[in-house]
Parts: structure tokens; sequence; C-alpha cells
């Protein structure tokens, strides 16, 4: 009886511990609890201050959505309160879909970025304002480098009705372009549906079944939809109009972007974009199931065309721009009522994604913020265990000041958890720390020059028989032991 008594106990204990164990992420996210409490008083201070009916924020580290939360309301009038899995309208972040086909396409060898639009879309003739100049490509499409109007030539931001596919292709003579080709950024919905049209041309299916056959199925964004359908419009957020003066928010109407879909006609759920988002920090992955090559990935993020001020620029789809001297990507959208914002650190992988149901509901406002604030917090949550004393009494041997021909010499150290590296010039920098290069460890005495100042080449630590280190391989040189110079002079 007593054994029994004892194999139920244990039994019971080891149930406890199954129930009551934290996952890694669990453990991360209720370490930041008081920056995730202090985050949700700011949203919720913004959305009554801004009388904005609903808000959908997403925080996304690496290949998890880490934290979501919705506030306020879907519907004003039914008070119906907003859930993390209400969709929205993407509206204009359907443009970097658009992108990733294309490239998709290109790495699969049907296309080149450089080739002409007039070369898959043969009714491409607007009128050119600039005979002289190069031809328009799709790598200009993507980077809103095309000099392209803003829109085709109808007012459907004023009254709602979108033209077909077909009524642009025979308006579009009627247009002349405004800039020359890479000349100028300029926005253009106009550019991104033609990027549209030449996916449906060049993979032989409409741009809906492409972008639900090639990104969305493989990434499991099943709660999301290319081009909602009457009964996926019953589940969308009401969407509302600018609140007026003195006045209340307004219903806005579903509005069928038809022609213009494969700029502004995608709708999701922040679940579902998570799963967009992680898929920006695959930089790694280059295997034949990714969705995109991670090579492709850091090409779209990668500054294609640099403004004049060096502040911002385009990359493939992707707008890219510098804030507390951390790159940024993201992409924003707005249509009938629904505005949304995604904004990512490709280094740090950690993204926010906004949701609102309003024509003022300044997503970009608050993903900025929002990034700004709780950027750190995950990255240092998430990130590995500092290395222990006895992990750094390993690095120790490799301490001590290294010299080559000239004026310089290298000082290798453990700092803050970390061997780095600093060479010495004379006169040296103001800055002491100026030059420091993380080491990060690669294999047996080997590591690689990572960090602002590392230019990822190795170091490698070499011995001699009586195992002292005479000297030290950086790239394709060497430096030695100060001790040791004189000997290799």
């Amino acid at each position: 009886m007593k054994k029994q008594r004892l194999i139920s106990a244990l039994i019971l204990i080891l149930l406890s511990s199954t129930c009551f164990s934290m996952s890694k992420s669990e453990t991360a996210i209720q370490s930041i609890g008081g920056d995730l409490k202090l985050l949700e008083t700011w949203v919720k201070a913004q959305q009554g201050y801004r009388n904005i009916p609903g808000i959908t924020i997403g925080l996304v580290y690496d290949q998890e959505l880490v934290y979501s939360k919705s506030f306020g309301f879907s519907d004003l009038e039914k008070k119906t309160l907003l859930t993390v899995q209400d969709p929205f309208r993407m509206a204009s972040i359907t443009k970097t879909f658009t992108a990733t086909a294309l490239v998709q396409l290109r790495d699969a060898g049907k296309l080149r970025l450089d080739d002409p639009v007039k070369m898959y879309l043969p009714w491409f003739n607007i009128s050119q304002r600039f005979p002289g100049e190069p031809a328009i490509t799709i790598r200009h499409l993507l980077t809103h480098t095309s000099g392209l109007p803003r829109e085709a030539d109808f007012p459907y931001w004023t009254d709602h009705k979108f033209p077909t596919m077909e009524q642009i292709k025979e308006t579009l003579s009627t247009q002349e372009t405004i800039y020359p080709p890479s000349t100028e950024i300029k926005y253009s919905n106009l550019g991104l549906s033609l990027a549209g049209e030449i996916v449906a041309v060049v993979s032989g299916v409409t741009y809906e079944e492409y972008v639900q056959t090639h990104i969305l199925e493989p990434l499991k964004m099943d709660a999301s939809s290319v081009i909602p359908d009457p009964s996926y419009q019953q589940l969308l957020v009401t969407p509302y109009s600018h609140r007026q003066a003195g006045g209340d928010h307004e219903v806005e109407e579903y509005t069928d972007t038809k022609g213009i879909a494969a700029a502004a006609s995608l709708a999701s759920t922040v679940t579902d974009l998570a799963s967009y988002v992680s898929l920006q920090f695959r930089e790694d992955d280059n295997s034949s199931t990714a969705v995109l090559k991670g090579s492709s990935l850091r090409e779209m993020h990668r500054v294609q065309f640099l403004r004049p001020s060096w502040s911002s620029g385009w990359g493939l789809g992707w707008s890219a721009w510098q804030r507390n001297g951390q790159t940024i990507n993201g992409h924003g959208g707005w249509v009938g009522g629904n505005r949304t914002q995604i904004m990512f650190i490709p280094s740090e992988k950690v993204g926010v994604i906004v949701m609102t149901n309003s024509d003022d509901g300044e997503p970009s406002f608050l993903a900025r913020h929002i990034l700004d604030y709780m950027a750190a917090p995950i990255v240092s949550a998430f990130a590995p265990p500092s290395p222990t004393d006895e992990f750094d009494a390993k690095w120790k041997k490799y301490a001590g000041t290294y010299v080559e021909p000239g004026p310089y010499y290298t000082v290798v150290l453990v700092k803050n958890q970390q061997l780095v590296m600093s060479t010495l010039s004379f006169p040296p920098e103001d800055n002491p720390g100026s030059e420091v290069i993380e080491l990060s460890p690669e294999g047996k005495d080997t590591f690689r020059m990572v960090g602002d100042n590392g230019n990822g080449e190795l170091v490698i630590f070499q011995y001699d028989e009586m195992g002292n280190i005479y000297q030290v391989k950086v790239g394709s040189n060497f430096i030695y032991p100060e001790k040791l110079y004189q000997g290799n002079r």
C-alpha cells in the first residue's frame, strides 16, 4: 500500500511540474511584464486621447508572435469588443506581397527585375515626357522610382469606384510619366498594380491565386484573404471615417479595389501577419523549401534607392530608414476606414504590427513609439544567458597585446562577458571604444569579427608545440604576441 501511495505521489508531482512549467517564451515574456503593462496603459491612453474606435497590436520576435492585444471596439454601434482574431484590410501592405511574388519569380528564373515592364505588358503605352530616358523596369516599380503617376486615371479615392485592370489598360495612354526613371522616389499605386499584373502574366495564374498558393498557404496564413469575397467581408472590423469636429465617426463603405488589388486589397489578422513578419527574419534560410531565400530577403530590405537626405529610401517593396542608430524596414496602409502599419528591425529580429479601424488611427505613430520602447526589452528577454565564469576563463587565455608592423597594436580582452579586440593606431581616436570589434566564437580557437566595427573575417589563434600562442591570423594577415614580436620582424 505504501508503495502504491508513493507511486501516486510521484505521478502527482510530475503532473504538477508539467502543468506549471513555463516555456522559454513564457519566461521571457513574464520577465518584461512590467514593460508590457506600461505599454498597454499607454496604448489605452492614446486610444482615448485620439478617439480611435479600435486598435490591435502585435509584437514579433524572430519566429514567434510573443504578444498581441486588442483595445476598443470592432463595431461602435453594437459595442462589439475588438479581438485579435478580427481581420483588418491591410491596404498598401499588400504591395510588399506583390514585391515578394515578383522576387520569387525572379529566383525561379522566370523574369529579371531589370526587365522592361513592356516586355511582359505589351500594352504599357503611357506617354513618356522624357523619351530619351531608359525604359521603366520591374525594379523601378518595386522601388517607386518609375516616375509613373501615383494613380490610374480615375478618381477612386474620391468616389470609391475603382477601375478594373481592363479600364486601366484603356486609359493608360492618356496619362504621362512625371519623372524620368531612377531620379525621384514617387510612390505609385499604379506602378504596383502593374507589378501585380506582371505576376499574373509570368505565372500563368491570377494574381490572387499566385499569392494565395505561394505566400499565404506556405506561411499558414489561413485567416487571410488576397481579395475578400462577400463571406470574408462579413468578418472584417467595421471601418470608420475621420471623426468630424464635434461629431462622431461614420461607417465607411467597403470598397472593392478591383484593378488596384495588387496595391491595396489584402486582408489579414495580427496572428497571420506575424507569420509574414517572421518570414522577414529568415535571412539564413536558403533551403529549397524557403518561401523566399535569405539572400533575397536581405536584397528586399536593403536600400535600392536613397533619398538625397540619406535619411530613408526604398528597398524592393519595403521602405527603409534610420532611427536611433538602427535600420528599420516597414510599410503602412490605408483604405476606407482601415489604417495599418508594419515595422521591423531585421538585425534584431523584432517587429511591431499595428492595425486600426478608422481613418484617423495613426498606426505609424503608434508603431514607431512601440518599437522604440519595446525592441530592447524583447531582444534582451530572449537573448541567450550570459557566458558563465568558467566559459570566460577559456576566453581569458586569448587576452593580451599583439603587434604588427607599423605603428599599430591590437588589444584582446574580455569585456562585458564578450571577447573583443581593438586595433589602435597613432594618433588614436578620441573615443577609446570607437574601434572595438566583437569576436563571435566559430570553432576551436576561431572567432569571427562582428558588431558595428566587425568586417566578418576570421580571427584564428595559433599555438606552438609548447601550447603558447605564437601568432594570430586576422583575415589573411598575422599579428604576434608583443613579447615575441622582435623575433618575427
